[in-house]
């Protein structure tokens, strides 16, 4: 930007500021040098060139001047002119102002001649105007009776009360107290305060328990009378997601009452409050704002806050107040609103006590009628339901035989065994519950559906009490402003307890009732009787535990479940305030209404007893939901009363019962003769699936089943799942030692029990590449021994050693009887079985322990260690499941053992060649065949191969070391040893489970051994000397022993062999 740019130039010469620019700036510096340009023309080839540039910029400059000078020349002029007109107009103002003093010092020296007759002529029209305004008010005081009654139609009883105090202030005025016309006015208002009075009444009656036109449950419930109840609570959370301090808050910027009206200090006139003049501006859009929340039941707060600024319909045609700014101003849902004002009418009427005695008159009955219709309308649903959906059920079935119906028959899934027998007979014949009343049946459902939606319900309702109840508090602290001074006040009113303020009406007394209700319905669903009464749980245990169960009658009261009651109702008086009420139809039911059932056994099944655990977790809920809404001041009265009542319930009778009851189930499923019979059918195959069929004994099946029935009701009451978890782990201990007693009398005096309880035989198994196969946690397969395989044959060399020095075995130290090892096997799948469940199940309960840990106050924190004892029970069922195990793998080594050692008592000197096997070979194979085929139903292939795996190397040593015993065999005897290898190949080889080709490479050295026999010296020792390692010395040095017709053996025969294997 050049130094010229803001010259006021004409666009006409916009060519001079081209020619400004090509200027030199140095020409305008602050400190101008004129030598070097002297310099510079003098030194110049063409110093008249660059003097003509210098006069042509000095013509640019001053024709530049010139159009500046112009410019400014024309606006300075104007200034002039503008300044002269001003001057002119100041000069003329002047003038006019003194012609006006003149002409008022006139009017006032002609007005002063006439000044005391105007005086009269004033104070005349001034009483005109007064007795024409109360000719006025008479007029509109006459035709308050008709317009209070129309506002009373219309529902505006803030404004019907409004217009009620101001006439009743105007006809106290002076000239009004005397005109007898007005007589009759006095009468039909005294009539109207009774009338306003009830109706006030009447509709705060019905917005307390969410039947009101403003409430939104009762909104939601004509939307949504074909829905299941619980879908109710969910439209209720969203639309009422207000905290309580927020609703709350506008009773404590209210406290200003009626003070207003209490002086009255109304500042506008009858004629004001026309419906020409009542604010219509907000009328359109507060019912706007109405419709807009209570129809549109998904609004959500977005949608409130829209209207929350604006005046409601139902104080659309009050005169506007401090209150109903303070309501247009409120952020509260229009529910609270509304009760606040209503509220305030009651106030401002002087019956807060007479209101809240028949509010505690009537809370009993009216939650009992609640509670009852609700059970109603869910049981006419139920029947609806069934209309719809079975056409062809009878027209005249009730909702009770329905119900019923539904929950006798739910059943587990019926999977059936492959050997016919029901899964869910099985277990129902020892649980001491029906299926419907199981931890998740369908009657715990039901009746957790039932109760929620109950709690739900009175938890809305003791909201507005809540509400309610802080307003007249607070207004009773104020019972001296809040009476009208113009009104002549009730003698009652006045009273120095706060509670003949209220009518004895107040938050604690609502919740006593509300609470003592919900007891009363608890008590019917549990089939308890509510006397006074408590007995100590020891006492009730033992009673208990001296009586059968009865499976088709479990009652509560059967069993002597009785206990106290925690609530009782405060008596109320009601004071003189509340008789015009009564007169009116109020009183035709009194606090002491006949309390009859509430109709559960409509929909719930008849052992009650056992719905505490569906019922503990709603009431806890429920305390929750209570104790977050009551005030500081009652926050104490959340710590104890129905949850308190449900914790000792089931402290003292549930758990007590329950322990008696599953004691019983977990003793008749053990002691029972089928309860350790394995049953399963010949020839059918192994599944790991209980579902379908896996053959786990009938008494560790019901255990198993018990002990998660019994869990699943400690995850239903995590405060009490300690005590459960004892219950369950006292279960487990006795049901292991009915199993360790039913092991102890299959192995007792066996040898094969004897050896696996030595310390070197127990070493050596589980080194043994075997014990791969054996169980570990959670139904993983155990590590084994995890060396080379010389060490694995070194272990296996080593333990047949030792079982091999056992001979000669006797057949009374084997296990002769079949059935006592099909006990073993089916005892160790199921024991496996029951130990997996019992890790889950620990799992799962430390789990629920963890959270319960972070969970709230009213969770007991428990402890782990239960968890570890379950995890420790299913340690001592694996081992137990593994002992079987060992057992039957050494059992059948022993018979394979007890039936080889044969072959040492006789002389293998056969005169033909060998068609059949030996005897005991042939009893030995047929023995395997028919115990593998009887023990595959009930063990799986892993563990089969475990079992019937260790016979081979067995049986290969066996053969082996019999020839050092032998006194002589010939070719022929080589054949029949040979064909005894054979058979016994086959009949290994034929069970699924076991490698063949390891079974047929210990058997082939077998037959190589033998074979060596057939061999003359000078080949065996060529043999020898190639295959050094093949067999031991001692097995080599026992083929030059015994005696072989035909076979020469020179003198030093052991001395060259043994030269051999000294390389």
């Amino acid at each position: 930007m050049g130094i010229f740019d803001g010259l006021p130039i004409s666009p006409e010469k916009a060519y001079l500021r081209e020619e400004i620019a090509r200027i030199d700036e140095s020409w305008v510096a602050a400190r101008f040098d004129s030598l070097p340009h002297v310099v510079h023309i003098l030194t110049s080839k063409e110093r008249e060139g660059e003097v003509q540039v210098l006069k042509d910029q000095n013509d640019v400059i001053e024709e530049v001047v010139d159009e500046v000078v112009h410019a400014y020349h024309s606006g300075f002029n104007k200034a002039i002119q503008n300044y002269s007109q001003i001057l002119r107009l100041f000069s003329e103002s002047a003038e006019s102002v003194k012609e006006l003093k003149v002409d008022l010092a006139e009017a006032k020296e002609r007005l002063g001649t006439r000044n005391k007759q105007l005086h009269q002529l004033w104070y005349r029209s001034v009483t005109l105007r007064h007795i024409i305004s109360l000719l006025d008010q008479i007029e509109g005081i006459a035709k308050v009776p008709a317009r209070i009654e129309k506002l009373i139609a219309e529902k505006q009883f803030y404004a019907a009360v409004q217009l009620h105090l101001q006439s009743a202030i105007m006809l106290e005025r002076e000239g009004l107290q005397t005109v007898g016309a007005l007589q009759d006015v006095r009468s039909e208002l005294t009539k109207l305060r009774g009338v306003l009075f009830y109706k006030v009444l009447e509709d705060l009656h019905a917005h307390l328990y969410n039947k009101g036109e403003y409430s939104v449950v009762a909104s939601n419930l004509h939307e949504m009378d074909d829905e299941v109840p619980t879908t109710v609570a969910v439209t209720f959370t969203m639309n009422n997601s207000q905290s309580l301090s927020r609703r709350t808050r506008l009773k404590g910027d209210n406290q200003f009452g009626a003070h207003g009206l209490a002086d009255g200090s109304y500042s506008s006139t009858l004629d004001g409050h026309d419906e020409e003049g009542s604010p219509r501006i907000h009328d359109e859009a507060g019912s706007d704002g109405h419709m807009a929340r209570i129809n549109g039941g998904d609004g959500n707060l977005k949608d409130m806050k829209i209207f929350s600024h604006q005046i409601p319909t139902w104080l659309s045609n009050s005169t506007p107040d401090e209150f109903i700014e303070a309501m247009r101003k409120s952020d509260a849902p229009l529910h609270i609103k509304y009760l606040q004002t209503l509220v305030e009418c009651l106030c401002m009427l002087g019956k807060v006590a007479a209101a809240g005695a028949v509010i505690c008159q009537r809370l009993r009955p009216t939650i009992h009628e609640i509670i009852t219709s609700k059970i109603k309308a869910q049981a006419e649903h139920i029947n609806f339901s069934k209309s719809g959906i079975c056409q062809a059920a009878q027209t005249g079935t009730t909702g009770l035989h329905f119900m019923k119906g539904q929950l006798e028959s739910y059943q587990l899934p019926k999977h059936k065994r492959q050997n016919g027998i029901s899964l869910a007979g099985t277990l129902f014949a020892v649980s001491p519950v029906s299926p419907v009343m199981a931890p998740k049946g369908k009657a715990q459902a039901a009746a957790k559906e039932l109760l929620d939606s109950i709690l739900d319900t009175v938890e809305r309702i003791f909201e507005n009490h809540v509400v309610v109840g802080e307003l007249l508090e607070s207004k009773s602290i104020q019972h001296g402003i809040n009476t009208p001074k113009s009104i002549v006040a009730d003698v009652n009113w006045k009273s120095h307890s706060e509670a003949s303020v209220t009518g004895g009406y107040s938050i604690g007394f609502s919740l006593t009732v509300l609470q003592s209700e919900c007891q009363q319905l608890i008590c019917e669903i549990l089939r308890a009787t509510p006397e006074a009464a408590t007995a100590d749980a020891a006492v009730q245990t033992a009673r208990l535990a001296s009586k059968a169960p009865s499976k088709e009658k479990r009652d509560g009261s059967e069993d002597g479940l009785t206990f106290a009651f925690r609530f009782t109702d405060t008596t109320i008086s009601i004071p003189n305030q509340g008789v015009d009420l009564i007169r009116q139809g109020w009183g035709r039911r009194g606090p002491n209404v006949l309390q009859e059932g509430y109709g559960t056994a409509a929909i719930l099944p008849e052992q009650g007893i056992y719905l505490a655990a569906s019922i503990y977790r709603p009431v806890l809920q429920f305390t929750d939901k209570v104790a977050s809404m009551l005030p500081k001041k009652y926050s104490q009265l959340g710590n104890d009363g129905l949850l308190a009542f449900v914790e000792n319930f089931v402290k003292d009778h549930f758990l007590p019962t329950m322990f008696v009851d599953y004691r019983k189930g977990v003793q008749q499923a053990i002691s029972s003769p089928a309860a350790f019979r394995p049953r399963a059918h010949t020839g059918t195959s192994y599944v790991a699936s209980i579902e379908k069929g896996r053959p786990v004994l009938q008494g560790l099946l019901a255990i198993d089943f018990l002990a998660k029935e019994v869990l699943g009701w400690a995850q239903a009451m995590p405060k009490f799942a300690a005590d459960l978890v004892n219950y369950v782990q006292t279960f487990l201990e006795r049901t292991y030692e009915r199993c360790r007693t039913s092991y102890m009398e299959a192995v007792l005096e066996k040898q094969s029990y004897m050896l696996i309880g030595r310390h070197d035989v127990d070493k050596l198994m589980r080194l043994e590449p075997a014990s791969a196969f054996l169980p570990n946690a959670l139904g993983q397969l155990g590590t084994g021994n995890n060396g080379s395989d010389a060490e694995a044959l070194a272990v296996e060399s080593e333990l047949s050693e030792l079982f091999l020095s056992l001979r000669p075995i006797k057949q009374e130290n084997l296990i002769r009887d079949d059935n006592k090892l099909i006990l073993l096997a089916s005892l160790s799948d199921s024991l496996e079985y029951v130990a997996e469940s019992i890790e889950r199940l620990g799992q799962a309960t430390l789990r629920a322990s963890n959270q319960v840990e972070e969970s709230k106050q009213h969770h007991i924190r428990s402890s782990s260690v239960p968890s570890r004892d379950m995890l420790s029970f299913a340690d001592e069922y694996r081992k137990l499941a593994i002992d079987c195990l060992k057992v039957l793998r050494v059992e059948m080594q022993l018979e394979t053992i007890f039936h080889v050692q044969e072959m040492t008592s006789r002389e293998y000197l056969e005169d033909q060649d060998a068609e059949e096997p030996d005897d005991f070979i042939i009893s030995l194979t047929a023995q395997i065949t028919r115990r593998d085929e009887e023990m595959a139903p009930f063990i799986s292939g892993t563990k089969r191969n475990y079992i019937f795996g260790g016979i081979c190397n067995i049986a290969a040593n066996a053969s082996i070391k019999a020839l050092a015993d032998m006194k002589a065999i010939n070719l022929f005897g080589v054949q029949q040893i040979c064909r005894n290898s054979i058979a016994m190949e086959q009949a290994l080889a034929a069970i699924p489970s076991i490698d063949s080709e390891a079974v047929q490479q210990k058997l082939d050295r077998v037959r190589t051994y033998y074979e060596l026999l057939n061999m003359p010296f000078e080949a065996l020792l060529a043999f020898i000397m190639e295959h050094e390692n093949l067999f031991a010395a001692a097995e080599y040095t026992n083929l030059l022993k015994v005696n072989v017709p035909g076979r020469e053996i020179p003198a030093d025969a052991l001395d060259r062999v043994s030269e051999i294997l000294a390389h």
